[in-house]
């Protein structure tokens, strides 16, 4: 069985970029960085992103059996934190407020608007890109809005954070709610799928 460590294969996030477009925008074609439509969030802290996967399954007991017959898939969500730097980012805000971004633009440099008592459910496209040298990771999300917002803090000894976590769905046509791209870059992977190796099969 052939040894396939590789320290190049960790990855260590240099850069994390967010980007965000109308709900349903195409997935960018490669890893430049993305065209109109899409909008750069702004700066992230050092912490990144965190995703998660939370799935919960129920399991079918039957009398004759001592264990499960069937496990049935009940629930698969797919969120994201995130917590921005730019608390001042018009597309930032909106998401945090809850309104749209058109709410935001000034016109004497000043802007005044009302968060809503009702949250509106406004949903877009998202890219989370993380950067490790030539090597890339990308999220893409067609349908997701902000369900959860950390508590806001002006302070005096750092800049004020804007948190927020983002819930994922299916988009047009029942697309996934999220795809996955990963640039290895000049890493050869090819051991892991050569004829007669050891992955196993699924």
């Amino acid at each position: 069985m052939a040894d396939t460590r590789n320290a190049d294969l960790t990855f260590g996030a240099t850069d994390y970029l967010v980007y965000a477009a109308p709900i349903n925008t195409e997935m960018p074609a490669d890893f430049a960085d993305p065209a109109s439509p899409w909008l750069n969030c702004g700066w992230i802290t050092t912490d990144g992103g965190l995703f998660k996967i939370e799935e919960e399954s129920k399991d079918v007991e039957a009398a004759g059996s001592l264990e499960p017959i069937r496990t049935l898939m009940t629930k698969s969500v797919k969120s994201l934190q995130v917590t921005f730097l730019e608390g001042l980012n018009p597309f930032v805000r909106a998401l945090y407020d809850n309104v749209p971004i058109a709410s935001l633009e000034p016109t004497t440099g000043a802007v005044t608007y009302s968060l809503p008592d009702k949250p509106d459910d406004l949903r877009y496209s998202f890219v989370f890109d993380s950067v490790d040298g030539d090597k890339r990771m990308r999220l893409y999300m067609p349908n997701g809005k902000v369900v959860e917002r950390g508590d806001e803090q002006p302070q005096t000894t750092d800049v004020m954070n804007v948190q927020m976590t983002f819930k994922f769905f299916k988009g047009a046509a029942n697309s996934p709610a999220v795809t996955r791209s990963l640039d290895y870059a000049d890493i050869d992977v090819s051991g892991f799928f050569a004829a007669g190796g050891e992955v196993p099969s699924p």
